[in-house]
Order: C-alpha cells, then structure tokens, then sequence
C-alpha cells in the first residue's frame, strides 16, 4: 500500500498540474504563472485574441499589422491553428507550426490583403487538429492605420484548463471519422467558461479618453470571443455604455455592434445626450463603461492619434487593450481537421 506522504505528495503535484498546466518551465526562475488567473495580454495560453489587424494593397506602408506568435516550450513544438476573421464576419485560416522556443512573425498585407479583422489562434494536436491544451503560446501585433495611428498591442491569452486534447475529441463529436479506436469531431466548441477556457470579459472599460477638441482621434475596437467559426461568427449585438465625465457625471448610449466595433468617438459615436464634445470639453478627459444586453463575452482594445504628438508635450499616439472589469461565459465553434504543416 501506498504511504500517507506518497499520496499527499500525489494529490499535491496533481493540484499543481491543474493550476499551472501540464508543463511547467523548470528551467525559468520564479513560479509559473497560473493557468487559472484570468485571461490578459501579460500572459501565455493556449488560445490568442489579436483584437485588431488591418491592411492597405495600395498603400501598406502606411496600412498594415505585423503579428507575431511565441512557443515559449523549452520542449514541446506547437501546431496552431489561426483564423482570420474579417470585421464583415468571413472567416479564412491556415496552419502554423512552431519548434520550442521558436517564434514567427508576419503581416496582414501578405496573409489578408485588403482586409480589416482580427485573429483568433488556437493550439492544436499536430495529427487532427483537434484544440489541445498548451499554455505556451504568446504573442503581440503591430498596428499602423493610415499614417496615423500606431500600436503595439499584446495578444489576449486564454489558457486551456483541461489536460492534453480537448474533451469532444474523445468520441463525442459531430461525425464519425475513425482515427483507429479514437472518433475525431469535425468540429468541437470552444468553452470560454472558466471549466474549459478562461472567461471573457463582460464588463468592459476605456480608463481615460481625452478630449476631441483637443486633435485626438480616439478609436474603440470591441470584439466577440464566441461565436462560430465553421460557418461564420455570430454579432456581438447590442452595447449598452455610460461616458463619464471628470466631474463623475454619468451618461448612457447604445451601440449597435456586428462582428467588429472600430470606430472614432466623436459627437455621432456614441450618441450621448449632451454630445461627446459637450460631456468632454477641451482640455479635460473622461472615461466609458460598457457591456452586452446579451450574455456575451467580448474583449477590445483603444487607439489614440493626435497630430502634435512630436511638438506638445500634452499630446500622445498609441494604444492598449481595454481593462475587463467583470466576466462572462461564451462558446465558438471550431473546424477539426489535420494540419497542413
């Protein structure tokens, strides 16, 4: 029979399997980072969100994204599968595969010319396809749109909180392909519950938004984290917001949102009693709140061009993802089938 010490030391290292993944980086100084924090742009999991990326076939010099993916295994090689969806909710996709430690980058010009999206990139098993659980994978984009704005954002990162393949992939899919014993789903959902995937944000905050008056090209990125992959996403659907002011002075609209929310905060977005103009003057700033009327989850992120960046020292250019105030559950759907890598 087993030792008391043998078995808490079991039970002990299966908690720590559970908490932080199934491969911790021994090498690495400090703790691994949990696979059960939240999702953030500071951290590795085994989905990315690249919220935004764009692209001019005319002029992509001054339009087009540079996005970048990182297995930081010091072990295993990743297969990924990315998915481009485009902001008029058509989706394109590829395989991508990576060594450990290796890291690739590339541009929207070259991958999706013309269009105006985000990414999605999900580990996947490198004989069908199906989605694994890999809590290694980093990345960030470059932004530049038009000659104005520009950006480095960091990809949001769900970490997988299950073991090895995805659970669907164990004989409970949609169809009957045989794999030797194995039945391999055409497609499996995707759970951003907390069980499966992290949660996505519900609640969503811009955390200061300067004035208009004063040359700022404020614009706001809202994506779904759901949705469906296979036949094309579902809407984000209806925004409910409140602007504030810096005297706390509160204000709601509404934003009726498809696949991909960019645009410029001005007196027609959002439309605000008083307008935008008037709840922001000159000189001063505020701050927005806002979430789904549906139980949806989304993530987003803010760009900020002002054309005196170079001579005012109270003028700025760049960009963050938006702070997840409160979160939420949602599901996509996802296409099985073996990389092409």
């Amino acid at each position: 029979m087993l030792s008391s010490r043998k078995v808490s030391q079991g039970l002990l290292i299966a908690s720590l399997l559970i908490l932080f993944g199934s491969t911790a980086r021994a090498a690495d100084p400090g703790v691994p980072f949990p696979a059960a924090s939240e999702l953030s742009d500071q951290k590795a999991g085994s989905v990315l969100f690249y919220v935004f990326y764009n692209s001019s076939t005319t002029s992509p010099n001054q339009t087009n994204t540079k996005m970048s993916v990182t297995n930081t295994s010091t072990s295993s090689a990743a297969f990924v599968h990315l998915f481009f969806v485009a902001s008029g909710c058509s989706v394109a996709d590829r395989f991508m595969c990576l060594t450990a430690n290796q890291t690739a980058s590339f541009n929207a010009f070259d991958e999706d010319p013309g269009i105006q999206g985000y990414l999605i990139v999900v580990a996947a098993d490198g004989v069908n396809g199906c989605p694994t659980s890999h809590n290694f994978l980093i990345g960030d984009e470059f932004i530049k749109n038009g000659g104005t704005h520009q950006a480095n954002l960091g990809a949001e990162a769900f970490s997988a909180l299950y073991q090895g393949i995805h659970p669907e992939c164990a004989g409970n899919g949609t169809s009957v392909p045989q794999l030797g014993a194995q039945v391999i789903p055409t497609t499996v959902t995707l759970r951003f519950d907390g069980i499966q995937y992290n949660k996505g944000g519900k609640v969503l905050a811009v955390a200061s938004i300067p004035s208009f008056l004063d040359s700022n090209d404020t614009r706001l990125i809202v994506v779904r984290v759901g949705g469906d992959l296979v036949s094309g996403p579902r809407t984000i659907g209806s925004l409910f917001g409140l602007m504030f002011n810096d005297a706390e002075d509160g204000f709601s609209y509404n934003i009726s949102a498809g696949c991909q929310v960019f645009s410029r905060f001005s007196n027609d977005f959002p439309r605000t009693v008083p307008r935008f103009t008037d709840i922001i003057p000159q000189n001063q700033t505020g701050w927005t709140k806002f979430w789904t009327l549906s139980n949806v989850a989304i993530i987003g992120a803010v760009l900020n061009y002002n054309p005196n960046a170079a001579t005012s020292s109270s003028a700025f250019t760049g960009g963050h993802t938006l702070h997840k105030l409160t979160l939420t559950s949602d599901t996509a759907a996802m296409p099985i089938f073996p990389p092409t890598c």
